[in-house]
């Protein structure tokens, strides 16, 4: 009975040691952290009035280009010999444009450190940098993370389908989530899954990939994402099917059903991902979710078989691209624009389907007035403009 007692009396003893290394552990690890953040904070600074120096000694002799070149070299000189590494002429330029892309004090962030504002400084677009810096504060992103998301052009993939007021809204508020449009991407980016695009690719072996990397994957997919399941399994009659990837988004409050395809998109596929939002809205969804979204991940498609597939009001299933690797530049702004002058053509049709109504009426307002049914002409032609008046000139 001794032993008994004894035995539980070290195992309480161990649990309560093991409680207060987990406490003492976290203080540690929480002050280093700050410790961390205060000297990022304070080099940042630093670098900020030195930058400041720098760009109003050299405006004292701006009418000779050499005068600031002339300046670098005797600072980095003799900077390095008083402070060490980190003040060689290259590092000098960077901080001295870092005080010209960040001439307010006041705009710095004291929660990005110095990696993260010389990847900011890279971005040219004033507007794609001030969204860069917003989401790197609100989603916490590390600077590899912020690298990557600028080197796969997020901001211009968001701001392909904005206005002009909307893309100067995605620069001074970041990404904000109103609506099924906000969340969906074309085309994806999935070079984290260390896939090669020359490869034969089976859908599971890319499944496999995303789940493996689902960090990554959910930073791609964009904010407001939490994981549910892979290959659900829903029966209808008797038969079985099983849905890729399912997600749900805490914002708009919705599950997102992924489909993922090898090839070509086909009008099989949009019909099958039809069945499982109908399936999700009727027997999964709750009271209080929103509808349920579809996207189909797709290696190429045919706007023709997307448009044709879905109705017109159609404002829950999606098909995007995705990509294997990291595209340059040039390649993924030849792919915006691709996609932008679809979503202009799309815009047009569902403007001419709208109006059809004034299209008629003026049509029949003209017939008339042909005709000589001068009242006819004039009520049709009133009325055709009255439509009209909801369309822009």
């Amino acid at each position: 009975m001794k032993s008994k007692r004894k035995t539980d009396g070290l195992i309480k003893s161990s649990v309560q040691a093991k409680g207060i290394y987990d406490r003492i552990r976290k203080i540690i690890e929480n002050s280093r952290g700050n410790i961390v953040r205060a000297i990022n904070t304070e080099m940042v600074a630093a670098y900020w009035h030195i930058g400041r120096e720098i760009v109003e000694e050299e405006q004292k002799g701006k009418s000779r280009a050499e005068y600031g070149e002339a300046i670098l070299k005797r600072l980095s000189d003799q900077l390095t010999a008083d402070f060490g590494k980190g003040f060689d002429e290259s590092n000098l330029r960077n901080i001295r444009y870092f005080y010209m892309c960040y001439p307010k004090r006041d705009a710095l962030r004291h929660e990005l450190s110095w990696t993260h504002y010389r990847i900011l400084m890279r971005v040219d677009n004033p507007k794609a940098r001030s969204f860069y810096e917003i989401e790197s504060v609100q989603n916490s992103w590390s600077a590899r993370e912020l690298e990557r998301q600028k080197g796969s052009l997020l901001f211009e993939r968001l701001a392909l389908s904005k206005d002009k007021k909307g893309l100067t809204k995605l620069a001074q508020k970041g990404q904000e989530i109103r609506s099924y449009d906000d969340i969906i991407k074309d085309p994806y980016v999935l070079e984290f899954t260390g896939l090669s695009p020359q490869a034969k690719l089976y859908e599971s072996t890319l499944e496999q990939a995303l789940v493996d990397n689902l960090s990554k994957f959910l930073l791609e997919l964009g904010k407001g994402f939490t994981f549910v399941a892979r290959q659900k399994r829903i029966s209808l009659d008797g038969d079985h099917f099983y849905i890729d990837l399912v997600f749900y988004h805490t914002i708009l409050k919705c599950y997102l059903i992924i489909d993922l395809k090898v090839g070509k998109l086909v009008h099989q596929d949009i019909g099958q991902m039809q069945m499982y939002v109908h399936y999700y809205d009727r027997e999964v969804k709750q009271p209080d979710d929103n509808p349920t979204v579809g996207l189909i991940l797709c290696e190429d498609k045919k706007e023709a078989v997307v448009r044709y597939t879905l109705s017109k009001d159609n404002r829950q299933i999606f098909a995007s691209r995705y990509k294997l690797y990291l595209p340059t530049e040039a390649e993924l702004i030849r792919e915006l624009n691709r996609e932008r002058l679809l979503i202009d053509v799309k815009n047009s049709e569902a403007w001419l389907y709208k109006n059809e109504k004034a299209l008629n009426a003026v049509r029949g307002g003209l017939q008339a007035a042909r005709e000589g049914r001068v009242r006819k002409a004039k009520e049709d032609y009133t009325k055709g403009k009255s439509f009209w008046g909801l369309c822009p000139k």
